[in-house]
């Protein structure tokens, strides 16, 4: 007979996603019941060999399956966003940033499930984001934040996150194997990157604690890194020598809109403005959490180092349909 104490069920809105699936992955062993919605319970089966999991294939995006999916949980954990637009798909910065927390906020007072942990993003700003992402980012923390007392939010606002199978250490070291040279935008943008288990930690913390309704938490890691020095630190961890060529903004804008039309949209004219706004904390959410982060030089190294530039290239390749 299990002796497992269960502290409540728990959706994760975006939970197959990379942060989401470590979520769940803690908070089964917490004592927490895990609901995640995916539209193919096929292509994320290996959720499934979570015991505490219960992988649901609906589509968040409708109102009724959302009700239904939210009903009966004592807590909702939003994950969902986007990094690309898509204007034709109803997977777009409005729809995944905006519509969907009012939809998710709506069905919450419905299903009367009064705390929602949201993952928004740094430097989001409604009004005076320069990127559509920042800006519908910051749209969607404004609606929880007008909630009133209806809902109990915690906010997350991290910094640019790392680990294995991210897509951002990730995807620079699958470029940086296809030339020795390399054209980089915006070389001296300004991150803290931030470990996922980390942010993991986070949102459990908060999910235990109750002062933390309310608040609003910037997540960074403890070093900070510019752009360049991110592709310089990969390519050390590779074990590969490339040269790196800071591109001026006119030509980074011309490498935005050719990206734009390659598979995978690997950069954006939205990725680029963006990176105009440094991603570094103004006060840390993990010391109010009582959270120590941990720095990047000691955890990329461990996943960069077990691939090698063929296997990258393989993917590489695979992400890009040929």
């Amino acid at each position: 007979m299990s002796t497992k104490v269960i502290k409540g069920r728990v959706c994760i809105l975006g939970g197959t996603g990379f942060i989401g699936r470590r979520l769940a992955a803690r908070l089964g062993p917490d004592g927490y019941d895990v609901v995640i919605p995916t539209r193919s319970r096929q292509r994320h089966r290996r959720l499934l060999v979570l015991p505490s999991v219960d992988l649901v294939e609906t589509n968040i995006h409708d109102p009724s399956a959302l009700n239904s999916i939210i009903a009966g949980c004592d807590a909702v954990i939003n994950l969902v966003g986007v990094l690309n637009d898509s204007r034709r798909s109803k997977q777009g910065f409005q729809a995944a940033h905006v519509e969907l927390v009012s939809q998710v906020t709506a069905a919450c007072r419905l299903q009367g499930v009064s705390r929602l942990l949201h993952m928004s993003a740094l430097k989001a700003n409604a009004e005076r984001g320069p990127s559509h992402y920042l800006r519908t980012k910051g749209q969607g923390e404004a609606v929880l934040q007008q909630t009133g007392d209806d809902i109990a939010w915690t906010i997350f606002r991290p910094s640019v996150v790392f680990g294995p199978e991210d897509a951002f250490i990730n995807r620079f070291a699958k470029l940086l194997t296809l030339a020795p040279v390399f054209p980089l935008a915006r070389p001296n943008a300004r991150f803290a990157p931030v470990y996922v288990e980390d942010v993991v930690d986070a949102f459990c913390r908060a999910l235990a604690d109750p002062s933390t309704v309310g608040q609003t938490y910037e997540l960074c890691g403890p070093q900070i890194y510019s752009l360049r020095e991110i592709t310089e630190f990969i390519c050390k961890a590779l074990h590969i020598k490339r040269t790196t060529i800071g591109l001026p903004d006119s030509l980074a804008k011309l490498q935005a809109r050719l990206c734009e039309w390659l598979p995978g949209k690997p950069f954006s004219m939205d990725n680029f403005r963006s990176l105009t706004v440094n991603s570094i904390c103004s006060n840390s959410g993990f010391a109010k959490l009582k959270l120590k982060p941990r720095p990047m030089d000691v955890i990329v190294p461990r996943y960069l180092g077990e691939l090698n530039q063929s296997d990258l290239l393989d993917d590489l390749r695979q992400t890009a349909g040929r």
